[in-house]
């Protein structure tokens, strides 16, 4: 190894990578880079490895091994169906129940197979209430979600009540005689979506925007202008859950020729002695990671991440309390993070800060750790899964299939962190984070930073200096643990 330094020393002052930075670095951004030997735990580079970041969508590693540790492979949410009442004929006399647990995967196909089930059960009318069972006084949205964002489905809200993602599909239309727009919604949804904007067929307008309006009871207005004369697809997320839930129940008991005397209503507390009739529950543990770190889900990461906190300090699930027990979880693992600003679990957050260093620690942990290393696995491979199948600079040679990473990205921030391979014998941990990026210098790149950085690695896999970039206190540093 002082060989190889001694090599890189004599290149230039600041080391190989300092020099190569100073050609590929953008120069509006503001950069963290991290690499590190996973079998030698020698660092290869480091830079600006211990100042704050925004993560993005980095932040699921956070969550994804807070869930390993806390929840356990076996956990998944349930949805039930129960009563106190009497069946007789037929008839349910009292109350039913169905209690919602946050389950970020239900959908109407499930609710339906439910009902089915409860029918088949011999019940075909209910003297009584459908009372949908969730948490009161619920935090849907963490602190520092972007105003912008809250009315698009991968800002979902956060709740006991979810169904179909909480998230409604359609599309705006030209009309064929006017610049006018109509919509186009399934017709069976209990939401309401209006629409004034205008579409700018021949693109004169020098200010063309569309703005979405999010009004009381799931009412939306679409106005202002869309440049062009294609339609526009529509995914508008829901904006009062409970109200959702139980306006689509009202309706699915209907389709599903279930009689009801009473209302179907919105309950915060369930009475001793309920009897379970049906129940549904999500898919495992690992399958929701699965899907959380391919996709970047966004809704899953967060209802995992409001599940650890109730889990772990046994209170009401809260953003707070998952940000308190991620962060304590992590901590007991011998990751830093006292310096860290931990909001949610899915990074929509603008108050979130990471450090390259962190994120490090952290994939470092599960590559050794026997019972996280699954997750390695999960992760999105270059150019074959998930977020990096499409990815620029990552679905062709030489980087595709050699990088397996989360992904982070969000208006200004282009992270990357994960693990490269560079034989069958070695394997390096990475965290790239670019903070501050614009719109131009993204369009002007030709390939993302972060790809420019991990072909010089496998271009130059000898190279083992520490980076003199940091201060002489980080440079002594051997592992990130």
């Amino acid at each position: 190894m002082g060989s190889a330094r001694a090599e890189v020393s004599d290149l230039d002052s600041q080391g190989y990578y300092d020099n190569l930075l100073s050609v590929i670095a953008p120069p509006h951004s503001q950069l963290a880079v991290f690499a590190q030997d996973l079998t030698s735990k020698e660092i290869l580079y480091q830079r600006n490895a211990d100042t704050l970041l925004l993560p993005a969508s980095t932040q699921k590693l956070l969550t994804a091994v807070a869930a390993m540790r806390v929840l356990g492979s076996e956990f998944t949410f349930p949805t039930q169906f129960s009563t106190k009442g009497r069946l007789s004929h037929g008839v349910l006399t009292g109350d039913l129940y169905l209690s919602f647990s946050g389950d970020p995967t239900l959908n109407t196909d499930d609710l339906r197979a439910m009902l089915k089930q409860l029918k088949d059960s011999g019940i075909h009318t209910i003297k009584g209430n459908l009372l949908l069972l969730g948490q009161a006084k619920e935090q849907t949205r963490a602190p520092g979600w972007v105003w912008d964002d809250l009315g698009i489905c991968y800002a979902a809200p956060v709740s006991s009540f979810i169904v179909n993602q909480n998230c409604v599909k359609g599309q705006l239309k030209p009309k064929l005689a006017s610049n006018a727009s109509q919509l186009n919604f399934p017709r069976y949804l209990p939401i309401k979506v209006s629409t004034t904007a205008v579409f700018d067929k021949s693109q004169q307008e020098a200010f063309c925007e569309l703005n979405l309006a999010r009004l009381p009871d799931n009412h939306y207005h679409i106005s202002g202008c869309y440049p062009g004369d294609k339609p526009l697809s529509l995914a508008i997320a829901v904006d009062d859950p409970a109200l959702y839930a139980k306006q689509m129940l009202r309706r699915m008991l209907k389709s599903a020729h279930i009689k009801i005397s009473g209302q179907v209503a919105i309950a915060h507390r369930a009475p001793v002695g309920l009897k379970p009739i049906v129940t549904h529950e999500s898919a495992a543990l690992n399958e929701l990671l699965s899907t959380m770190l391919l996709d970047s889900d966004n809704l899953i990461a967060d209802s995992l991440f409001k599940a650890i906190g109730a889990r772990y300090y046994k209170v009401p699930e809260s953003f707070h309390a998952g940000a308190k027990a991620v962060k304590e979880i992590l901590s007991a693992d011998g990751i830093d993070l006292t310096h860290s600003q931990i909001i949610d679990g899915s990074g929509l957050s603008r108050y979130n800060l990471i450090s390259a260093r962190q994120l490090a620690q952290t994939l470092s942990l599960i590559a050794k750790d026997e019972k996280l290393k699954p997750l390695m696995a999960l992760l999105p491979v270059a150019g074959i899964s998930g977020t990096l199948t499409y990815k620029r600079g990552f679905h062709q040679p030489p980087l595709m299939s050699k990088v397996s990473a989360k992904t982070g990205s969000m208006q200004g921030v282009d992270n990357l962190a994960g693990y490269l391979s560079l034989g069958s014998d070695q394997q390096l941990l990475f965290v790239v984070m670019e903070n501050g990026q614009s719109q131009k210098s993204k369009k002007q790149s030709l390939v993302p930073f972060s790809a420019l950085f991990l072909q010089s690695l496998l271009d130059k896999p000898e190279q083992t200096a520490i980076s003199h970039s940091d201060s002489s206190s980080d440079a002594k540093r051997e592992t990130a643990q």
